[in-house]
């Protein structure tokens, strides 16, 4: 079916010739004068020099090479490493700046136009006249500069007073670099501490991983055993610990039992349990996380990091308040009731009527179970009963199908709080909530912790909510299980949508995706290439294969048989990121098939951006009033002003080279990451490769962001694995046990 439909025969297979040859298995040092910068991406994080050893021989070195000018003296240390292309070149893990003592290298580090004042003609001759003594005349006798023709007392006090300034922060960069920072994360460390920043740094460098944006725990604690510092001190414990509640929240949890902690602690800081125990006690005791044991007696305490655990403990008193506020039930006059009313099912009716009985209610079911429907009737009848209605979701693209069901303007979360960038907060808050009768939230499973906190602790007292979403979908991204503790809390009127309520007879999808959501295969039969459907499989076991199969889907097959734009209207969704069939690598394909040069680009680290990409914003940056999840386009580049924007749904971003750290490219994104959003078509791809993201709920989520094409691709073997892995990884969380002890 699949190479009728898309003519695929496996043709114009990719060459895999990246391999660098030999490399040195041990590290070793070099030293020398940069002759000149070869190549540098844009944030420096990948640069090529050539380099004069003491010698006289020429090498190249790559790596994080970025700030280093011509002139400049520096030691390396690396593996050399033979380039299929390039030959010999040493790969720099870390580099020490150092000034350069020749007189060459003097007058190139000083014509490079970091000195204001002195160009290439003034290095010249500054350097003709001091010789090798030129740097030390610039550190302390100055007024010399005097005896170089064509240099007044103006010139003079320009490049005083520039050289001085530079001399403090070449100081400071000189010592930061050589413990291995990129100058890009310098720069960021002096803009925070300033002159006391070489202090900060040997005081404390894990401060750096709390403080400075960029810079983690990993770097810190690289910085550390540069500076000596042993793995058992009490710094490092301690905030080792942070460290790896930071990541037990990646993967959802709100806290930990205490002897699991340790274990996973001990084995990531690679220190003995008993030391780690002497950090936890250190982070405890500053605050960092905190403990709470669970009311059997003798029970393992839980361990959370404090902002998680007030999160916690504040959507719990705000739940409760609102379950205590709605005690009251409010009738619905039959005059208030649309004329849809009559077309619901029972259960959609018990839905409807609930949420005008319960302070807080929940609406939950899979895909075309009318849970739209039921919300665009709810609406209806508050609206004519006077309701001031309120309508929200986690993301854009959600809040947008939601107005378009409701004729009424629905918010993102984040929009509809507020943010105020100058208090570094929420505008609406306890003090100051939202004012309106009812409130809706959508897509309710994409609620972490965090952000259901800052919305239920902002809602007025006596306003009634009802909370629409698919409990079988992927949880949130960030920690917590909102919507799966809500329910299993007991507290809080639940109504379950399982009647497919409108389905086109022809559609595969909805009907393909309960059956996956009940642990069976979905029909996978071909139908006729004359016909038009909305679901296929295409089998196909080699990654290279699938890889090049959706780039020519993409490019050709889907856009000529479903007339869809490729660049607006498809979406491919990878279970992971990493291997030739996860996100990244098939964005770098999709990239240079969908969205070729030459354009405006600029490259940060290992990638390239290109205007016209697609892009997704990876964090929440509320001063940018945009918000992790949010996808756009790259509209422009500025190479002059090192700028790029990108315009999203909501409005057009500007960004700095430097913070292309928040996006990604998202010609294909995870399913994770795709969560709250629908496209026209979705292409999946499913081999064995993804094993360790192979469950049913993942799959049934991806299958779920396809409106009117679904493609899968892969093998049946995968499929089967995934269907049958119902145990996805059980979230730590005490939100449920909270609602059901007050």
């Amino acid at each position: 079916m699949g190479e009728q439909l898309f003519n695929w025969d496996g043709a114009d297979r990719p060459r895999n010739d990246t391999a660098k040859g030999d490399v040195s298995p041990v590290e070793q040092s070099l030293r020398g004068e940069i002759l000149r910068v070869v190549f540098a991406s844009d944030d420096g994080e990948y640069v090529v020099v050539r380099l004069r050893s003491g010698d006289l021989a020429e090498h190249t070195l790559v790596g994080a090479l970025g700030g280093l000018l011509e002139g400049q003296e520096i030691e390396a240390k690396g593996r050399w490493e033979t380039h299929k292309d390039h030959g010999r070149q040493l790969r720099v893990s870390e580099f020490r700046a150092l000034l350069p003592t020749t007189e060459e290298g003097i007058r190139r580090y000083l014509a490079s136009g970091l000195i204001h004042g002195i160009g290439p003609k003034y290095a010249e001759r500054i350097v003709a006249h001091f010789g090798v003594e030129t740097l030390t005349v610039l550190d302390n006798y100055s007024e010399r500069l005097r005896e170089v023709p064509g240099i007044g007392k103006k010139r003079i006090a320009e490049i005083r007073s520039a050289w001085e300034k530079q001399s403090d922060q070449r100081d400071i960069m000189v010592f930061l670099q050589g413990l291995g920072l990129t100058p890009a994360y310098c720069a960021r460390i002096i803009a925070r501490y300033g002159v006391a920043s070489a202090e900060v740094v040997r005081r404390n460098p894990y401060q750096l991983a709390e403080e400075v944006h960029g810079i983690a725990f990993l770097t810190a604690d690289r910085i550390a055993r540069r500076l000596g510092i042993e793995a058992e001190d009490i710094k490092r414990l301690a905030a080792g610990i942070v460290y790896v509640q930071e990541r037990l929240a990646d993967r959802g949890h709100t806290c930990y039992p205490r002897e699991s902690l340790l274990e996973e602690a001990a084995e990531i800081l690679d220190v003995a349990p008993e030391h780690v125990a002497e950090g936890l006690e250190r982070a405890l005791l500053n605050g960092s996380v905190v403990a709470e044991v669970p009311a059997a007696e003798g029970g393992d305490p839980l361990i959370y990091l404090r902002r998680l655990w007030a999160a916690e403990r504040e959507l719990a008193a705000a739940v409760r308040a609102l379950l205590r506020g709605g005690s009251e039930a409010v009738q619905v006059p039959r005059n208030a009731l649309g004329g849809g009313f009559q077309r619901l099912n029972e259960t959609q009716r018990q839905a409807l009527f609930a949420a005008f009985q319960s302070g807080l209610s929940i609406i939950t079911g899979g895909p075309g179970v009318g849970k739209t429907t039921v919300v665009g009737e709810i609406v209806g009848t508050a609206r004519k009963m006077g309701a001031h209605v309120l309508l929200a979701a986690p993301t854009g693209r959600a809040a947008k199908r939601m107005s378009e069901a409701t004729q009424l303007e629905a918010k993102t979360v984040h929009r509809l709080l507020r943010w105020d960038p100058a208090s570094g907060s929420f505008q609406h808050n306890q003090e100051r909530p939202l004012h309106c009768h009812f409130l809706i939230l959508d897509e309710v499973s994409m609620l972490d912790v965090s952000l259901a906190n800052d919305l239920f602790c902002a809602i007025e007292p006596g306003t009634r909510v009802l909370l629409v979403g698919d409990q079988d979908q992927l949880p949130s991204v960030g920690p917590g299980a909102v919507l799966h503790d809500l329910i299993a809390s007991g507290r809080i009127p639940v109504t379950h949508l399982t009647e497919i309520y409108r389905q086109d007879e022809n559609s595969r999808i909805v009907s393909n995706a309960h059956a996956v959501n009940r642990g069976d295969m979905p029909d996978l039969h071909p139908v006729p290439t004359s016909m038009l459907a909305d679901f296929y499989w295409l089998e196909q076991d080699e990654p290279e294969h699938v890889s090049e199969l959706i780039a020519r889907m993409l490019t050709e097959r889907i856009p000529k048989r479903f007339g869809l734009n490729p660049m607006r209207d498809i979406q491919v969704l990878a279970p992971m990121n990493r291997g030739n069939c996860g996100a990244v690598s098939l964005n770098e394909r999709l990239q240079s098939a969908l969205n070729p040069g030459p354009k405006p680009e600029f490259s940060f680290g290992d990638r390239r951006f290109r205007a016209g990409d697609r892009v997704m914003q990876t964090v929440n940056n509320y001063d940018k009033g945009v918000f992790n999840g949010e996808l756009g386009r790259i509209a422009g580049v500025d190479r002059a002003a090192k700028t790029f924007q990108v315009a999203f749904d909501s409005a057009a971003v500007e960004y700095e080279w430097h913070e292309a750290d928040q996006i990604r490219l998202a010609y294909a994104v995870t399913v994770h990451k795709s969560q709250g959003s629908e496209f026209p078509c979705v292409v999946v791809p499913l081999l064995t490769q993804h094993y360790m993201m192979l469950q049913r709920n993942l799959v049934y989520t991806a299958m779920t962001r396809a409106k009117k094409l679904l493609i899968m691709i892969g093998t049946r073997r995968a499929l089967a694995i995934a269907v049958r892995n119902d145990r996805p990884m059980m979230r730590c969380t005490r939100l449920a046990w909270r609602l059901q002890h007050d």
